[in-house]
């Protein structure tokens, strides 16, 4: 596929267009408006109904980006937005991003590539020493909370039940949250087979904190009924 991508004078062309954007965007990123002023459909209709039998220009994906993307986007780096979760990209987060996407590797296990693999340990054991964690703590990076929410919860059942490795999960595992905890948690429980019935929601009080006397009790009342925290 080489012989078809981009030269290395046209790739440092479209590349030096692309980033003067992003720095003007970040910039001022108030120029365009919190939420997208499309309606729904809008996007959809304005694309081809099939996908391209040949590459087209880059200039004309630009443009694409430029006339349709972008007026169908809401913009979580603007200043005024603050809904879900702000995640606004640091710039030296996004230089790292296009490097990372430069070398394209994954660090599935050492081998792939020791350089992500171990600066994954070390910039972890950086964060456990932040959080005052003892060095027998040990972490990894995860694309989303979702997923890690998820590991979480495996990790979870394999302590309570290291049978699960070999004979599957049992039927009678119970998850405990907080009623204010977020959606990945059901999610999470649905998606390794502990069910999302056996998601117990724990009163909090008015500072959303969980009560503890409220947990030790539905574990102590789903022990004696058989089931397995």
């Amino acid at each position: 596929m080489r012989d078809r991508d981009l030269a290395p004078e046209e790739f440092r062309r479209l590349g030096h267009e692309v980033v003067d954007w992003m720095a003007e965007y970040l910039a001022d990123p108030r120029v365009y408006p919190v939420v997208a002023r499309t309606e729904p459909g809008q996007l959809t209709s304005a694309l081809p109904t099939s996908a391209p039998e040949t590459g087209e220009p880059m200039e004309d994906i630009l443009a694409g980006f430029h006339d349709l993307i972008l007026p169908a986007t809401t913009h979580w780096n603007h200043p005024r937005f603050m809904a879900y979760f702000s995640v606004s990209a640091s710039a030296p987060g996004i230089l790292a991003e296009m490097l990372a996407a430069v070398l394209n590797t994954n660090h599935m296990v050492w081998k792939s590539n020791p350089a992500a693999t171990e600066l994954e340990q070390v910039t972890l054991g950086w964060l456990r020493e932040w959080l005052g964690l003892p060095p027998s703590f040990f972490g990894q990076i995860f694309d989303t909370a979702s997923i890690s929410t998820m590991h979480g919860i495996a990790a979870a059942r394999m302590w309570a039940a290291p049978e699960t490795r070999t004979s599957g999960a049992p039927p009678n595992m119970t998850v405990y949250c907080s009623e204010h905890a977020h959606s990945s948690i059901e999610k999470g429980a649905m998606a390794i087979g502990v069910g999302q019935d056996n998601v117990r929601k724990v009163p909090a009080d008015a500072a959303f904190r969980l009560i503890p006397q409220a947990l030790a009790e539905m574990i102590r009342a789903d022990r004696a009924a058989g089931t397995r925290p």
